[in-house]
């Protein structure tokens, strides 16, 4: 594969957008140092370069392509939809459509509130559970990436450069199945904590009722529960991971799945809670979300199709079922390498990742960005392994194929060094304090 186009526009991407990109998964230093890729079009799960490289997809829109690139009834609906306007002066009629079908999918909430990004619905999650409480502190959970661009978060991560300290002291951490750890936080933190925050699975499983059991101490220590859902949602049930674990979470956020890519996000939750963005009511008034985009009716209309098609087909099944095929045989052939403890799948078969570590154990940069290389090199778009709608059986085999011919790579580097194969420098994590 030859990226030359790729290079040329590379320099002119980080002169023009700080970073080189809009969101920082996608930066440069996530990617092998001469292979900057960047795309022309997409289709299903493939996409091809400006360079006419081709790749199968994974992991497709930082997992918000669960259907997959261009679907055709998404894209009908949001179209149909632009050709009567996009943006209007009073709410449009979608907004209800859009609103109840939502909530009659997602069973816990009585209310919800559409914005264009995650951030927005989470940062509104926090401020009702501040208001409502007339408390200052959140807890977060330790185990989990990322919730909010907003300084409640990133002022608890190591790029809090920026973000005063008062306010990041306004934020404390638990540990996700540790029950203990959020006893510890609300005794540390006595009537100082409005909420909890966290995501109803990652890679393990809650064990022994620990959602519901979160729960408990919050409401006995007068703060509310809050599930993120941004990635579980429209994974792993139609009605989100809390139907799956039989929790019901006084404030719920949803997106990237909800609309297909498109841009929609969502807040929801009780009617005592969301409530206090309306102005039907005596208490002190709460400025909720408020977006000049956050109804567009393109992206809300994109979002009902969603729905309808997850309502209609089994999606959250095919995805358990190709993301098995993908696990079992990529796990399979990593293991025929005698490499299973250093490349393996983990995680929900609907929404995995993979490992890459060294020769000793350990968890390791370079050999991931050596992976990466070598899967670029043979057409796999592949920083995870999560599977979309549109991964069919003949792509999943493909990519066992070449992820073997790269672990083959990968196995000579764990043996002879990989200096001898990486070329470049290695990915950086995200959470840096320096570069």
């Amino acid at each position: 594969m030859e990226f030359k186009k790729s290079l040329l526009l590379q320099k002119k991407f980080n002169e023009f957008i700080p970073g080189g990109c809009h969101t920082y998964a996608k930066g440069d230093d996530q990617y092998p140092e001469f292979m900057p890729i960047y795309i022309d079009r997409g289709h299903g799960c493939h996409t091809w370069d400006i360079d006419g490289n081709e790749y199968i997809e994974y992991g497709m829109g930082l997992r918000s392509v669960t259907l997959g690139h261009g679907f055709e009834p998404i894209i009908d609906a949001a179209y149909r939809q632009m050709l009567n306007g996009t943006n209007f002066g009073r709410p449009a009629k979608i907004e209800l459509e859009c609103a109840e079908i939502f909530l009659d999918m997602i069973e816990s909430a009585e209310m919800v509130k559409f914005c264009k990004n995650g951030s927005d619905a989470t940062n509104g999650a926090v401020k009702l559970a501040r208001a409502h409480t007339g408390r200052d502190m959140v807890g977060i959970c330790a185990n989990h990436p990322f919730f909010s661009v907003d300084d409640w978060f990133i002022g608890s991560t190591p790029m809090n450069s920026g973000i005063p300290k008062v306010v990041q002291d306004l934020t404390t951490k638990f540990f996700y199945n540790d029950i203990e750890s959020i006893e510890k936080m609300f005794s540390e933190n006595h009537n100082k904590i409005a909420c909890i925050i966290l995501e109803p699975e990652k890679y393990d499983s809650p064990k022994d009722n620990f959602l519901n059991k979160a729960k408990e101490i919050c409401h006995k220590n007068g703060a509310l529960f809050i599930l993120d859902e941004m990635i579980t949602g429209f994974r792993w049930h139609n009605s989100g991971a809390q139907k799956v674990y039989n929790v019901d979470p006084d404030l719920t956020t949803f997106g990237k799945g909800m609309a297909n890519g498109f841009a929609i996000a969502a807040l929801a939750g009780k009617k005592q809670f969301m409530d206090l963005g309306g102005i039907y009511h005596n208490k002190e008034r709460v400025f909720l979300i408020s977006t000049t985009h956050g109804a567009e009716s393109h992206a809300l209309a994109a979002s009902i199709a969603t729905m309808k098609f997850y309502q209609e087909n089994d999606v959250i099944g095919f995805l358990d079922e190709q993301g098995c095929k993908l696990k079992d045989g990529v796990n399979k052939a990593s293991r025929d390498l005698g490499i299973e403890d250093k490349i393996s799948i983990i995680g929900p078969n609907c929404c995995s990742v993979y490992t890459t570590k060294d020769q000793y154990g350990n968890a390791s940069q370079s050999f991931r960005t050596l992976f990466l290389q070598e899967q670029i090199k043979r057409g796999l778009l592949m920083t995870s392994s999560v599977i979309s709608f549109s991964h069919s059986d003949k792509d999943i085999a493909l990519t066992i194929e070449k992820m073997y011919d790269a672990m083959v790579i990968y196995k000579r580097a764990l043996e002879e060094g990989i200096d001898k194969y990486l070329v470049g420098r290695p990915v950086s994590p995200v959470w840096r304090k320096y570069n």
